[in-house]
């Protein structure tokens, strides 16, 4: 079998990265090589070609998952141009929605990552800027007038790993409902959108 091509090389790693944003979003970063190269469509032993250590892939999905969030959230607030609490208002609601409960792997990396990163703490160092500013920039999207959303973060956050966990009882979808009401009613609809260094 011949080589790969470079440009072929750089494409395999760009599958795996985005495989592995999604696997580990949604199963966590204990997911093995083995299992993630599958998926990816390539094999086991192409992975040490393309990365050092399995830490350097984590680091490299968190940052692709956050990449991709800001593509999805820049079309939104397009939408929405020139209306803040509108804009905010869809983010609560997408965000708190079952589709997103439903579909962690296609979802906001503050959530799919933070019980990985909170258990490992040379992780969490390693992917500390990365992750720290994601964190800071959904925050900034939700901020109103004098609140910097970080503690609408926390609730929708709060909110939407509660409801995966209670997933399949009606508590699931009281919850979602119940952070989607309190945020809703919470904002003032009087402030621009931050600046966010997505």
């Amino acid at each position: 079998m011949g080589r790969v091509s470079r440009a072929q090389a750089q494409e395999n790693r760009q599958r795996v990265v985005a495989t592995a944003s999604r696997m580990f979003r949604e199963k966590g970063t204990a997911v093995s090589i083995a299992d993630l190269m599958k998926a990816a469509g390539l094999t086991h032993g192409g992975f040490h070609k393309q990365f050092a250590s399995k830490e350097d892939l984590v680091d490299e999905a968190i940052a692709h998952a956050f990449a991709e969030q800001a593509a999805h959230s820049a079309v939104a607030l397009e939408e929405h141009a020139g209306e803040h609490e509108a804009a905010r208002r869809t983010l609560i609601e997408d965000y708190l929605s079952v589709w997103h409960r439903d579909h962690a792997g296609e979802g906001c990396p503050v959530s799919g990552f933070a019980p990985d990163l909170g258990r490992e703490p040379d992780q969490a160092a390693r992917a500390h800027h990365v992750y720290i500013n994601g964190v800071r920039n959904r925050a900034a999207r939700l901020a109103t007038g004098d609140d910097d959303g970080m503690a609408q973060l926390c609730t929708m956050v709060g909110a939407l790993v509660l409801a995966r966990a209670t997933r399949g009882n009606p508590l699931s979808e009281e919850l979602l409902q119940a952070a989607r009401t309190a945020l809703i009613e919470s904002g003032t609809g009087q402030s621009e959108p931050q600046q966010c260094m997505d």
